[in-house]
């Protein structure tokens, strides 16, 4: 369940592409390029978003699974735009491209990743065990990532001074305080398409302890954080550290296993959002 396609404002066009360097994102020739492994497969490009926590996901099962990568980053909305131009079936990241073939979704990736070079897996070899991994990973893309995207954007409609940290290590094909100064009308659109009004974001808080609940418990019945990283391990973890990225997030979680898991599974995560939310939509995270 990566960024929402439903009802997704417009972008305006060509001049928006032109404005936000989306062009250079139709021809990607930067970008990270990580080490190529003999015998794995050749021509990897990953498409992302700076900080988006699925763009994390597909990243940390790539380098898991010692496959090297292009990566080419693309700034929200701008890759809607993009991805559409580069055929993808959807607007979503991460997307990758492998020797041609287009693959879309972080779960879906995992798949791919898997039949492409087995080992190391993401996935247990016991049957019940893989279906509880399955679980956990389907509940971090379906049910925990996107409450956390929509308190992030909201966070960032009220005050935007902090996006400039979240583009610490990309290529965006233009100066990184440029992008941050300009950003305010696409972090309203992307914030309006993915449904980050005041009382979805509310609810998403008041969710918030019973979701970090559920990934406490399957740590502790070894599901997740065991000495072999898994799936639902890189699918949780960057939604986790997104989370924490937040001042008024990160006291409810960095203390419990979630919350160490997180730093375990992604130790350095760009951005940071000072305390902005009123103090009477964080109360359920006191209990």
């Amino acid at each position: 369940m990566e960024t929402s396609q439903i009802s997704q404002p417009k972008p305006s066009g060509d001049g928006l592409a032109r404005d936000m360097g989306a062009a250079r994102a139709l021809e990607p020739s930067d970008g990270e390029l990580a080490q190529m492994p003999a015998g794995a497969p050749v021509g990897v490009r990953l498409f992302t978003i700076p900080g988006s926590h699925p763009g994390w996901t597909a990243r940390l099962m790539l380098e898991y699974k010692g496959i090297g990568y292009k990566r080419t980053d693309l700034l929200p909305v701008v890759s809607w735009v993009a991805l559409k131009a580069l055929r993808f079936p959807g607007t979503t990241v991460p997307a990758i491209r492998i020797d041609g073939r287009k693959v879309q979704g972080s779960r879906e990736i995992s798949r791919e990743l898997e039949r492409i070079k087995p080992d190391p897996s993401l996935f247990p070899s016991d049957p019940d065990h893989r279906a509880a991994v399955e679980e956990a990973e389907r509940f971090g893309d379906e049910e925990l990532q996107h409450p956390i995207r929509q308190i992030l954007l909201r966070s960032w409609r009220k005050d935007s001074s902090p996006l400039g940290s979240y583009l610490h290590g990309s290529k965006i094909g233009m100066p990184h305080g440029v992008a941050a100064r300009t950003a305010g009308p696409f972090i309203a659109l992307d914030g309006r398409a993915n449904g980050a009004t005041e009382g979805n974001v509310r609810r998403d808080i008041s969710m918030l302890p019973g979701l970090l609940a559920r990934v406490d418990d399957w740590i502790a019945e070894g599901v997740l954080g065991g000495e072999q990283l898994n799936a639902a391990d890189f699918q949780i973890a960057p939604s986790l550290r997104l989370a924490m990225s937040l001042e008024d997030l990160r006291p409810a979680i960095e203390n419990r296993p979630a919350g160490k898991l997180a730093l375990r599974v992604v130790p350095n995560y760009p951005g940071r959002t000072p305390p902005v939310l009123p103090a009477d939509w964080l109360e359920p995270l006191s209990g």
